[in-house]
Order: structure tokens, then sequence, then C-alpha cells
């Protein structure tokens, strides 16, 4: 099982440094969420992790290797990434969606596989897409839309995923589906997933492993019963809590406390 690391880790965009100095080890086969303010450097950290950015200094280590030395094939065959907010060409069928996540695996003489084949047909089956995988994505609602892009990933045969907010702009139940599905994908195929979410309490109900992030530093990790916390939301989130137990899932679960009301004036 392939170990994902950042050591001394520094990011900035033209001048503006967004992580400084981050050290973090990714628990191997479990899920690890990101959790944070807007702005916090969630999401510049989980495409670092992802080799889409460089980082002015440190680096990010791929079973011991620097990530950005790694051949762009051998990474893709490794490492697979959802940005938040996909797109798709007009027109392209599920399938052909899924299709794509093939990619590094071919090779300009030998294109299309038995095992290309397979693999899609199985990411298909795992994310209940195979009765949709003739329609349009344009077609498809955002739950299964959502499935479809995962189910690329999947085809990918990557041993880590990353996911950048795969519940943006979903309801709750479709929130609950894809997490559900991600949960499934992590214990029957041994993936190990980060996620970068803002839902505190789906972040706590499906984490094995809870990052909490503050001005582009890591200001607590562990558990998600070890970093939700009363104090830590109110260090990282400038938010006052109350911390329960969540009756079905047993575990932490944020009651906000409200802010003060603002008066307008007419």
């Amino acid at each position: 099982m392939k170990q994902l690391s950042a050591r001394q880790l520094t990011l900035a965009y033209q001048k503006t440094t967004i992580i400084e100095n981050l050290n973090l080890e990714i628990p191997q086969g479990k899920i690890t969420i990101l959790i944070g303010g807007n702005g916090c450097g969630k999401s510049t950290l989980l495409k670092e992790l992802g080799r889409i950015l460089h980082p002015q200094q440190g680096m990010v280590y791929l079973d011991g290797k620097e990530i950005h030395q790694l051949p762009s094939r051998k990474v893709a065959q490794t490492l697979g990434l959802l940005p938040q907010n996909p797109n798709a060409p007009e027109g392209l069928t599920v399938k052909d969606l899924v299709a794509q996540g093939r990619y590094p695996h071919q090779t300009w003489w030998q294109e299309w596989t038995v095992e290309d084949e397979k693999q899609v047909n199985q990411a298909l089956e795992i994310t209940c897409l195979t009765s949709m995988s003739d329609r349009d994505l344009d077609t498809l609602s955002g739950g299964q839309r959502q499935r479809a892009w995962i189910a690329m990933a999947l085809a990918q045969n990557t041993e880590i995923l990353l996911l950048d907010e795969p519940t943006t702009f979903l309801d709750l139940a479709h929130q609950i589906e894809v997490l559900d599905l991600l949960t499934e994908l992590n214990h029957q195929l041994q993936r190990t997933i980060i996620i970068v979410l803002h839902e505190l309490n789906l972040a706590a109900r499906y984490a094995d492993y809870l990052v909490a992030m503050k001005q582009g530093y890591i200001y607590a990790q562990g558990k998600p019963e070890e970093v939700m916390t009363s104090t830590i939301i109110r260090e990282v989130f400038d938010l006052s809590c109350q911390i329960i137990i969540d009756p079905i899932s047993h575990t932490p679960l944020c009651i906000p406390h409200s802010k003060k009301r603002i008066h307008i004036l007419e």
C-alpha cells in the first residue's frame, strides 16, 4: 500500500504564502478529511498532494520518493485526483467519461485492452451506474453525475484517491449517498481516500482521521473525537459550540451557538 506524505511544505500563489512549513502523514488505507475555514489552504494542500502545484520549499513524497521527480504516468497510475466542479465535454456519455480514467494505463501502440474494459465495467457496477452507461452525462441528477466522476477515478485503479469538495451543491440525501459510496470503496477495496469537506458533522461521521487547518498550517489532527472539540472548533472556525455524541453514528456532533443578533436599521 502506497504512502503519501508532506514534509516542510510551503506553497504560495505569486507573493501570497498559503501554506508554510507543513508536515503531514496520510494514514494508509483510511479516510482522511481536511477541514477548516474558507481560505485556510485545504484545497491548496490537496492540489499539492495530487502534484498539481509545485512547492516553494519542502516536498510531497509518494512511497518515500519526491512526487515531482516521478514520471507523470507512474503518479497517475497510483494517485487519482477529482477536483471541485469538474467539467466534461458536451454530449459525453457516462461510459465515455469513466473510460477516460484508463488513459494513464494506455500507450500509443496499445490503446484499449480487455483490462481497460474490465476496469470501466467494474467502476460502473460499483457506483451503480451500469444501467445508465449510455446516457448523456448532462441528463443525470447531481448525485448521479458525481458518482460518474467517482467512477472515472475508480477506473483509473489507483491506490490513493483525492477529492476536493465532492458533495458541493448536492442536497443532504445526495451528500450521504456520495460519502457512503466512498466509505464502501475504502472498506471493500482498501483505497486510501483524502477529502476536503466543509460540512463538519459529516466530516466527523465519515473520517477515520481529521486534519483541521487554520491560516495555512495544521492546527489539530487525529481521530474525530480528538479534533472535534469545542475548543478546537472555536479556535479554527471562530465559532462557539457544544459537542455532543451523534445518536446514530456515535461520532462527535457540533451544535453551534447563535451569534449575536444584528439589528438592521430601516
